[in-house]
């Protein structure tokens, strides 16, 4: 991987969990420091962390990682309701026998485990089943980021219970492996549907969100 996208994905994966808050300014000498790089790599990255609206540019100022806006939130939340069905019907109706094998291993959070990363890992893999790579690509996306409003409303959020949503994982992996896309596609939507009803009003109660 060329060094440009080692940073890329630093810099990527800090905002998403976090780590670099939403609102947060980030200057480039700062990060060039810290990754023991020139402030070239740097710059890219930031620009193209922009263009995905993780990060604003501030001209003679710096760069700001974007606060997080309940519109915005709908906006991922109802593209999700979208893409994440249409991937469950594909992986019922083209996925190899394997592939829908492998989704065993997400019918329990591993002891201990986050169970935001064990999520994370559940949608993609379900995503990538499809077979579509486009498809999948846009979902993973669009997982990542959820992310991060989950860490932000995480503290306010209600109705969230782990073992619960599991066992929906479970469910959604029970129809797409007897190949019932129909099935597999409703279930997937009411378990996004849910996660909507969950984050938008943690996220309003949020002093971070706009």
């Amino acid at each position: 991987m060329l060094l440009r996208d080692n940073i890329y994905e630093a810099i990527r994966a800090e905002i998403l969990a976090c780590r670099m808050p939403p609102g947060a300014e980030v200057r480039e000498q700062e990060l060039a420091e810290r990754y023991e790089v020139s402030r070239q790599p740097v710059r890219e990255a930031l620009l193209r962390l922009e263009r995905e609206r993780l990060v604003t540019v501030h001209p003679r100022q710096g760069y700001q990682v974007n606060p997080i806006s309940i519109a915005d939130a709908r906006d991922l939340l109802q593209f999700r309701l979208v893409v994440e069905p249409a991937c469950a019907g594909e992986a019922a109706e083209r996925a190899p026998a394997g592939a829908l094998a492998g989704l065993d291993a997400f019918r329990d959070l591993p002891e201990d485990g986050d169970f935001i990363v064990y999520n994370r890992a559940f949608h993609t893999a379900l995503a990538e089943a499809s077979g579509n790579r486009r498809m999948a690509a846009v979902t993973r996306d669009l997982i990542e980021q959820a992310d991060r409003l989950v860490r932000v409303s995480l503290a306010t959020i209600k109705g969230r219970d782990p073992a619960r949503l599991v066992a929906e994982h479970a469910g959604i992996i029970d129809a797409v492996q007897r190949r019932d896309a129909r099935a597999a596609r409703r279930l997937v939507r009411d378990h996004v549907a849910r996660a909507e009803r969950r984050i938008i009003p943690a996220l309003e109660r949020s002093a971070v969100i706009l």
